[in-house]
Formats: structure tokens, C-alpha cells, sequence
């Protein structure tokens, strides 16, 4: 079986996302339309990590510093599960609690 995620990004006249929105094949997923993105994809043959980091202009700061907040938790739980690395996901843990306490959105 095969699924079907989708971006469409408007951009403005300077090349700026004005617009995101996600697509997806999946029955139960309706069109969304979001105000940030991120992709990272590790490719294989040169050990490297591709990524798209996205953005609209009107994307608060605060909110973005909630989604790298989410994002990098989401990491740590990743790392922890992927790997077994318990330590390591939870030093990334008490990073995030630096990061939210910087940032006070905790």
C-alpha cells in the first residue's frame, strides 16, 4: 500500500510562503493548512541529512518556539525508543527544559 503526503506552498513576490497547505492520501486525513514545516530525510549513500524548513510570514515567534519545543521532545522520544538510549534522550529532555524555560512558553 501506498500513501500520498503533499505540500503546496504559496509564495509571494519575494519568494516568501505565504500559504502552506498539507495534503494527504490517507482517507481519514482532510487538507490542512499549517504555518510551519520541517522534513528531514537522511540519505543513505552520503550520511547526510536533507531538510526543508519552512515558515510563513505571519508565523508567530512564540509559536514557533512551542513547535521546536514539541519537535525536539518528539526527537528525544524517538532517540529513546529507535535506540535504546535512555540517557541521551533524556540529556535532550533537560535541554527542552532549558529551551521552554528560556523562551517561557512553559
Amino acid at each position: 500500500m501506498k500513501q500520498i503526503l503533499k505540500f503546496e506552498v504559496e509564495l509571494d513576490e519575494n519568494h516568501l510562503p505565504l500559504n502552506i497547505k498539507m495534503l494527504a492520501s490517507a482517507a481519514a486525513a482532510k487538507e490542512e493548512y499549517i504555518k510551519s514545516l520541517m522534513i528531514s530525510a537522511w540519505e543513505f549513500k552520503t550520511k547526510e541529512t536533507l531538510r526543508i524548513d519552512l515558515w510563513t510570514k505571519d508565523m508567530p515567534i512564540n509559536d514557533m518556539f512551542i513547535m521546536y519545543h514539541q519537535t525536539l521532545m518528539g526527537m528525544a522520544s524517538t532517540l529513546e525508543k529507535a535506540t535504546g538510549e535512555d540517557k541521551l534522550a533524556g540529556a535532550l529532555r533537560d535541554y527542552c527544559g532549558f529551551f521552554a524555560e528560556q523562551t517561557k512558553i512553559l
